[in-house]
């Protein structure tokens, strides 16, 4: 059965309740900090007074006393009018969203001798917005964590571009691990971010985290073992136009973690040694990157008892088709990046704000990394957050995943955060589990 109430996505956000003769203006002084949706107007009718207007800001102002929006541009505003702030609710619902160019399925087992017919139906009643229609064959064994896939349908054509929250991101569906439904997430967490924090990706993949993190004008360090993956977060590095802010690696984790540390080593020689191995992997794999944009594949790995149709619905398995966001210039528009004032430095083993781990599978494997691996006499500031990414089934509890991570880390973690991302099966959730680096884990 369909549940059409399963696709609804609530948002809490803020609105600017000024009067309606200066909406106009209000547009300019707002722009690239207003609610930027298709098909859903960022001006919208006051209920309690005809003479004003709500200005419905968009997710990335958090703050309700207006900090994330440029005084400057409020100040002028309040010159001309009187402001007030006002939470706004919105609910995006199932007759919202749209589907995309590739359908994801994945069937179960009962269901395979029907594949082809299935298939068959979404592509002839979907034709021309559906092109190709992929299942998901088996589990995922392979040491860069993708997934492999059939095409059943349509053309055999995997790469795509995939907007979210106005980043936009090239890749080849069959090469690199994509997940549309973590989308929230992945603003969530840059949201924590401040402009000129230092981030270090562990698992960086093709950029989900590190794009709009260095579009937030955040120094990223970017890590993934996949050259592929590598190749592509180098690709949308240039699309965003976010190269000063980005330095991507393709290195095994623990390599990558102890050459970011490691005192006096050169840090642009490794750039270096990564732009070779994109540019080698580039020549043999000779992969074209299609100029049309269509819809994420669905990249999860979600465990179904019937087939699912998961076709890029933007939000939940989503894709956006907006172009305004944090940082990036869009056609049509006044948006500028933000540019960070500090520049990359190679002494990297100073001081860096947070660490994302984002491989659920296997992420807290690594906590042990961190062991003895910063050299206090050098560091200045506080300890990074770490951002541990893990499955926690119904059977498992919080405290066990903190009593591993302890062990691992051989140091007691302090007022550990878990924040539920999404259902991935029944009995199985994913968690963002985030804690400051315990100082007992550097001696």
């Amino acid at each position: 059965m369909l549940e059409e109430s399963k696709f609804d996505v609530h948002l809490k956000l803020w609105a600017l309740r000024i009067p309606r003769e200066f909406c106009k203006v209000a547009t300019k002084l707002l722009n690239g900090h207003m609610l930027d949706r298709p098909r859903i107007k960022p001006i919208t009718e006051d209920p309690t007074s005809e003479k004003t207007r709500y200005v419905i800001l968009s997710e990335r102002v958090q703050n309700p006393d207006l900090s994330d929006i440029p005084t400057k541009n409020l100040d002028e505003l309040k010159k001309l009018c009187k402001i007030e702030t006002v939470p706004y609710a919105l609910t995006l619902g199932y007759s919202y969203w749209g589907a995309g160019h590739i359908a994801h399925l994945n069937i179960p087992d009962e269901l395979l001798p029907y594949k082809d017919v299935i298939a068959k139906v979404i592509y002839d009643k979907n034709h021309p917005r559906i092109q190709t229609v992929v299942n998901k064959v088996g589990s995922i064994a392979n040491e860069f964590r993708v997934p492999k896939f059939e095409i059943l349908a349509g053309k055999h054509e995997m790469a795509t571009e995939v907007k979210q929250y106005g980043a936009t991101f090239k890749m080849d569906y069959g090469l690199v691990y994509w997940n549309s439904r973590l989308e929230h997430e992945h603003i969530r967490l840059v949201n924590k971010f401040q402009q000129g924090e230092i981030i270090c990706d562990m698992f960086a993949g093709i950029g989900p985290f590190a794009i709009p993190a260095a579009q937030k004008g955040c120094l990223v360090y970017a890590n993934d073992l996949n050259p592929d993956s590598v190749k592509y977060l180098k690709i949308n590095a240039d699309i965003n136009k976010v190269n000063n802010n980005l330095r991507p690696y393709n290195l095994d984790a623990r390599i990558f973690m102890s050459k970011l540390m490691a005192v006096g080593e050169s840090k642009s020689d490794d750039l270096a040694v990564v732009q070779e191995n994109m540019k080698a992997n580039s020549e043999k794999k000779n992969t074209e990157i299609p100029g049309n944009k269509v819809c994420s594949p669905e990249g999860d790995l979600k465990e179904s008892n019937g087939a699912t149709a998961e076709s890029c619905m933007e939000e939940n398995g989503s894709t956006k088709s907006t172009d305004a966001h944090v940082a990036v210039k869009t056609k049509g528009s006044k948006n500028k990046r933000i540019k960070t004032s500090l520049p990359f430095t190679d002494n990297s083993w100073e001081h860096i704000d947070h660490v994302i781990m984002n491989l659920p599978a296997s992420a807290l494997q690594f906590l042990d990394v961190f062991k003895g691996l910063i050299h206090m006499k050098h560091w200045k500031g506080s300890l990074p957050w770490i951002h541990c990414y893990c499955f926690i089934r119904s059977n498992e509890t919080q405290e066990s995943v903190v009593s591993e991570a302890e062990s691992l880390l051989n140091a007691k973690i302090h007022e550990p955060i878990f924040h539920r991302v999404r259902d991935v099966a029944p009995n199985k959730a994913m968690y963002c589990f985030s804690f400051r680096l315990p100082e007992e884990a550097c001696l």
